[in-house]
């Protein structure tokens, strides 16, 4: 339930939601909402090879600012909605970066992403990467386009696997999920020249989920969402997304590391019906951004 912005004495603008927690009693959350103190998309990043971009870490030093647009008009949109995103410019241009729909015909939640706002299929040229979850909706992984080892024999010797890119776990807190989710990141490490270390798991013993579970954390980061800090002025939790979000929503987050709670990696929060921002930063690339967000959205989890 949204209700009514207001102002404190600092002119700093709340966006307020009730929300439901274990107990049956009523508690308001809230977005703080003040003015961009992030700088912009730089012009200067180099589009002309999009895949390259998609999957490289963000520079350093760098927010990328980007838009999600959620399509839901049309006989299935309604359950199967496109999801676009856009990479937001300095001179106030945006310009067309990947495009989600979760497949239809699959036994548990999977996205598929493209370079192509219209070519979603798995065999298409511009297919770039998948999210899957497990059956219960809780987990999800994140492959790009290389070969699943699964497929073994019918794989070539030259066909290089698949990487996994990400690990999302949700889980509930003593608000159920209808209060301020917690999940856990995973993402593969970076070397010494800040690329990304490849994680091409031959078996389910070298994933990402399966190193996480068992503590073997060598060449990856753990992340985590900033949880939302209780603001005794106006009675409600909150969380800074320094303008770059206005409507209140269970969606809205914020992903951390664990080191440096004060580097926000990821934000992702909605500004009308159907179109979020999301921000990211280094060590993230633009895949690895639009895969947490897409997650996000997937009914089992996502509440209102």
């Amino acid at each position: 339930l949204t209700l009514p912005h207001g102002q404190d004495g600092r002119g700093t603008e709340y966006s307020f939601y009730k929300v439901i927690n274990h107990t049956g009693t009523k508690s308001l959350f809230s977005a703080i909402i003040s003015p961009s103190e992030e700088c912009s998309t730089p012009l200067s990043l180099n589009l002309d090879d999009l895949e390259e971009f998609v999957l490289k870490p963000a520079p350093q030093g760098s927010t990328i600012q980007c838009r999600i647009t959620r399509d839901r008009k049309g006989m299935d949109k309604g359950i199967f909605p496109f999801y676009y995103l856009h990479l937001e410019m300095e001179n106030g241009k945006k310009r067309f970066i990947m495009s989600g729909r979760k497949r239809k015909k699959s036994k548990t939640s999977n996205y598929l992403i493209s370079l192509d706002p219209i070519d979603l299929s798995r065999d298409g040229d511009n297919y770039i990467g998948k999210v899957r979850s497990n059956v219960l909706g809780t987990k999800f992984t994140v492959f790009d386009n290389g070969m699943n080892p699964d497929k073994k024999p019918f794989v070539p010797e030259t066909a290089q696997l698949r990487q996994e890119l990400v690990a999302i776990c949700y889980e509930t807190n003593v608000l159920g999920f209808r209060g301020p989710r917690k999940m856990t990141v995973i993402i593969p490490g970076v070397d010494a020249d800040n690329e990304r270390i490849c994680i091409r798991p031959k078996n389910e013993h070298e994933t990402l989920l399966t190193r996480y579970q068992n503590r073997n954390m060598q060449n990856l980061i753990k992340l985590q969402n900033k949880m939302p800090a209780w603001n005794e002025e106006t009675q409600s939790y909150v969380l800074n997304f320094r303008g770059r979000v206005t409507q209140a929503s269970v969606k809205n987050f914020q992903i951390i590391s664990e080191d440096d709670p004060n580097y926000i990696m990821l934000q992702f929060g909605r500004v009308a019906p159907d179109v979020f921002t999301m921000d990211y930063r280094f060590p993230l690339c633009a895949v690895q951004a639009f895969a947490i967000c897409l997650s996000s959205f997937d009914g089992k989890i996502a509440c209102e």
